[in-house]
């Protein structure tokens, strides 16, 4: 869970870097503009992660509502809820409850803010390849981690220039992994329940509440 996480996170956090295609920037910076727009954002999305040598070949699917700091992700039937301070990871499978404090301020933290932050740094970018797909015209950018020491080779970001949204992420690793996040669907500026990210204990009752410092 926590890669997907992660390549939420990089799908939502660009923008900053130097030498680096100023085409490229332009882009990103409208996508950037695009989405510091909305009240709030609703995606589905489809995971996979392939690594052929390991003859692995993973696909899920998930759903995240985000406004502001706060956020609730579906992913491998666990249901992650943020409620700005605490956040809440519900596992019906094992009927546990982990509850824990995330500092938005933290760089392991994994949280809107910074998913929709677009001042990560620490890659270089730049135009790459354009593909016509399912009749939508998709712009790859291509990022390349500055730190060598990286396990990412390159991260290619598919945007839809029409409409500004990304439409998937392909991460690279350099022991051969891929894994892809394609976004599904994308709704903006709903009517959310103001319950939505709350969490209620009541429902609950019978799990086991496991609470982290």
């Amino acid at each position: 869970m926590k890669t997907c996480l992660l390549a939420l996170t990089l799908c939502f956090s660009l923008v900053g870097f130097s030498q680096s295609d100023a085409k490229a920037k332009a882009l990103l910076d409208q996508v950037s503009k695009k989405v510091k727009s909305y009240d709030n954002i609703s995606l589905d999305f489809k995971y996979v992660l392939h690594n052929e040598a390991e003859n692995i070949n993973q696909e899920t699917r998930g759903d995240v509502v985000m406004e502001g700091e706060k956020y609730i992700l579906n992913i491998l039937g666990i249901t992650r809820i943020f409620d700005g301070k605490t956040l809440y990871s519900i596992n019906p499978e094992d009927e546990e409850v982990t509850i824990s404090t995330e500092d938005p301020n933290d760089e392991n933290s994994i949280t809107p803010s910074k998913m929709l932050s677009f001042y990560s740094e620490g890659y270089t970018f730049k135009m790459d390849k354009e593909q016509n797909i399912k009749g939508r015209k998709i712009q790859y950018v291509k990022l390349i981690p500055m730190d060598s020491n990286s396990e990412i080779n390159h991260v290619l970001l598919g945007i839809d220039p029409q409409t500004n949204h990304i439409y998937n992420l392909i991460e690279v690793g350099k022991n051969g992994t891929q894994t892809t996040l394609t976004v599904t669907a994308f709704k903006t500026n709903e009517t959310l329940s103001k319950a939505l990210f709350t969490f209620d204990k009541n429902k609950y009752k019978n799990y086991y509440i496991n609470k982290l410092n």
